[in-house]
């Protein structure tokens, strides 16, 4: 028998044979948040893992093949100890202890997964990795100077930035945030738009704003915009700056040319980190264009100091409709590709 955050799991043998995993928690309060409105975070756990769950009062009975129910106890663990840390368990968090769960290099045996382990402290909440890459990317955005987070929409790249760059900002192990994007167009044109410049350009670094309100407060985010603590910027103004002590973004850096990718590199000041994320799959510029991301990752490959993490639509934390329309593009695109090489 085990305990791990006031739980306890033993095996139940049944017909000769151990086929049920019995788990007991010590707080009922925190069971109707766990099992989610009317079951359905049990629903989805069984669902996911192929396993039943049966509750009797403080108790969970778990019935499937032994690795399911490993799995199963493990997911029960990480969900009710953030609970007991007065974290909530919704939807999100139930479907990223399940795809840590099912990671094929998942260590069942650790009495806490990386959604414990990894955490981002920010104003708004406590943020941890929902998959196995997200938990790398974290320790990588944590530990190196330049990260490139590559792969799908969705995989939580620009997200997970930003909430590292404002823990560090928080922590004053940085003394302001600087978040870019590209302004191309994606089969609009700016000029047709109304507003003057920054009326025109504001839709593009929305994504950004999102992040950043979903981390801080809305006061606290809306003066550190108008102190410049914060500064949200398209990349073209960044030409001739020195970003020092700082924690700088460009998100969607898929839509740079190389040249303004050099430009954005040698950026980098004095005690300052940089994130460089996108999909190489979504690319806006112009047909035949090169893509200063797909550049800067083979000239930089290998470079001390510099970090990439690799996405892939396994990754991906939004609905799950999301994970497997990003499945269907690629097999698409791999079937394209197949046959062109015949």
């Amino acid at each position: 028998m085990s305990a791990t955050g006031g739980m306890k799991t033993s095996n139940k043998g049944e017909a000769g044979g151990v086929d049920s995993l019995v788990i007991a928690f010590d707080d009922n309060r925190l069971l109707t948040e766990l099992f989610g409105t009317n079951d359905r975070n049990l629903a989805r756990i069984e669902q996911g893992l192929g396993v039943l769950a049966t509750s009797r009062g403080n108790k969970l009975v778990i019935t499937g093949n032994a690795h399911a129910r490993n799995q199963a106890d493990r997911v029960l663990k990480d969900l009710y100890a953030r609970l007991k840390s007065g974290q909530e368990v919704n939807t999100g968090e139930v479907e990223g202890a399940i795809r840590m769960a099912t990671a094929p290099d998942a260590d069942l045996a650790q009495p806490q997964s990386g959604l414990a382990r990894q955490q981002i402290q920010t104003k708004r909440r406590v943020i941890g990795p929902r998959s196995q890459t997200q938990g790398t990317y974290i320790d990588a955005l944590m530990s190196n100077e330049l990260v490139f987070g590559v792969g799908p929409a969705g995989t939580g790249k620009t997200y997970l930035a930003v909430a590292v760059a404002v823990s560090m900002l928080l922590q004053k192990r940085v003394d302001r945030i600087i978040l870019s994007r590209p302004a191309v167009e994606a089969g609009e044109r700016l000029g047709f738009l109304p507003g003057d410049l920054k009326e025109k350009i504001d839709p593009y670094l929305r994504p950004l704003y999102d992040a950043l309100y979903d981390t801080l407060p809305g006061e606290q985010a809306m003066k550190g915009i108008e102190s410049g603590e914060i500064e949200v910027a398209p990349l073209a103004f960044m030409r001739g700056r020195t970003l020092a002590n700082s924690f700088v973004i460009l998100d969607e850096a898929q839509n740079c040319t190389p040249v303004q990718m050099k430009m954005f590199l040698t950026r980098l000041g004095e005690n300052s980190r940089m994130a460089i994320t996108g999909d190489p799959s979504q690319v806006d510029l112009p047909l035949g264009a090169k893509s200063g991301l797909r550049d800067a990752l083979e000239v930089l490959d290998g470079v001390p100091g510099c970090s990439t993490v690799h996405f892939s639509d396994a990754d991906v934390v939004r609905h799950p409709l999301v994970t497997r329309i990003v499945k269907a593009y690629n097999a698409r695109e791999r079937g394209l590709l197949a046959e062109g090489t015949r």
